[in-house]
């Protein structure tokens, strides 16, 4: 008979532990989730404005060569 209470016992405290992780796994991805898109939109923005500058920075590299080769 104590046996058998402490196997139930065991099984309800596996089954909550399970439960528990269940629960627990799905409240930190709920939390994760929009942080993870808003750090994904700032990097969107920032790699969108990195881009900006370099092609900025090539034509304006493009038009001196350009300039530097019809001088000569």
């Amino acid at each position: 008979m104590t046996v058998e209470i402490l196997l139930a016992l065991l099984i309800g405290l596996l089954a909550g532990a399970l439960a528990s992780a269940k629960y627990l796994r799905q409240e930190i991805a709920a939390n994760v989730g929009p942080r993870l898109r808003s750090i994904e939109r700032q990097l969107d923005s920032l790699r969108a404005e990195i881009n900006l500058a370099v092609e900025t920075r090539l034509t304006a590299i493009s038009k001196r060569i350009e300039e530097n080769k019809s001088k000569d």
